[in-house]
């Protein structure tokens, strides 16, 4: 169910930011002290004084909410909104009433502050890579536009405004990963796959000759198909799971209109973050969104 009251209610947001921000106890967010007493107020939310730096702060200090002329409970609708239906920025503008530059300048700092999925994989895992339209979206350009789509047949590259992103799905943990990367070949794969907890990991991928070089490597064990000759499943070995998870990632990016590639890490880990609360009720889904970003 949505949490309209959240956004209904200055108070009930601030509330619910004090819970998610001071579950372990409240210390103070510039030297990490835990001798920390009430304070009064600040609008809505409690402030608190810290008695080894002698400083103040309220629940919003140090966090990606503070120092913003917008009031909590809109900014919490557009994180919501954003990862739970994948609302363009020009929409949101206009739901809570902004500018896109502010708008945009929100959705960077909230996906900016998502950490970096840590890998650790138990296996088997499939890894499969999708080449996603990303150019200098929001930069000055020192040329004219290119046009949407190829202009040349073949696999897409970083320089030519295609850059790969790998998608990796462990069976044994039930973990998707949507990793961005420079180029995709052989050593970008290798420190994907570094992180392991076995020995000898047991991979399923395509027949991209990036991957060829396992097989010479006692570290794993290759299983692959090879699509070009119609090979699609053998049983256990497909990698049916990462194109299916490539094709969300591509519905995902498609409301936003072509991403830069300064941007594309932010919104690939906000799709990260996606799929983490996609079966959570409402409430529990914003708390953990609000989690991430602390």
């Amino acid at each position: 169910m949505i949490p309209l009251d959240v956004f209904g209610s200055e108070s009930v947001a601030a509330d619910l930011l004090q819970q998610v921000r001071w579950r372990d106890g409240v210390t103070c967010p510039r030297c990490r002290s835990d001798r920390t007493v009430r304070n009064g107020s600040y609008r809505e939310f409690q402030r608190y004084l810290c008695k080894d730096c002698d400083r103040t702060f309220n629940d919003k200090t140090g966090t990606i909410f503070a120092h913003s002329k917008v009031v909590l409970r809109r900014w919490l609708f557009s994180i919501y909104a954003f990862l739970r239906f994948n609302t363009s920025l020009r929409q949101l503008q206009c739901e809570i009433e902004v500018t896109h530059k502010t708008m945009h300048r929100r959705i960077e700092r909230f996906a900016r502050a998502l950490d970096a999925p840590s890998l650790d994989l138990v296996g088997p895992v499939e890894i499969d890579e999708v080449y996603v339209s990303a150019g200098k979206k929001g930069r000055e350009r020192d040329q004219e536009s290119r046009s949407r789509g190829l202009s040349t047949r073949g696999r897409g590259s970083y320089d030519g405004d295609k850059p790969p992103v790998f998608i990796l799905a462990d069976r044994g943990t039930g973990q998707r990963y949507v990793i961005p990367a420079k180029a995709a070949n052989e050593s970008t794969i290798r420190l994907l796959l570094a992180d392991r907890q076995e020995e000898s990991l047991t991979v399923y991928t395509d027949g991209f000759r990036a991957y060829e070089p396992l097989e010479a490597d006692d570290a794993f064990t290759r299983e692959y198909v090879v699509h070009g000759d119609g090979e699609y499943a053998d049983e256990e070995v497909h990698v049916n799971t990462c194109e299916s998870h490539a094709s969300l990632t591509r519905r995902w990016l498609s409301p936003h209109r072509g991403i830069s590639k300064d941007k594309l890490t932010q919104y690939l880990r906000a799709f990260q973050l996606r799929r983490e609360l996609y079966r959570k009720p409402g409430r529990d889904a914003l708390k953990h969104a609000i989690r991430a970003t602390l």
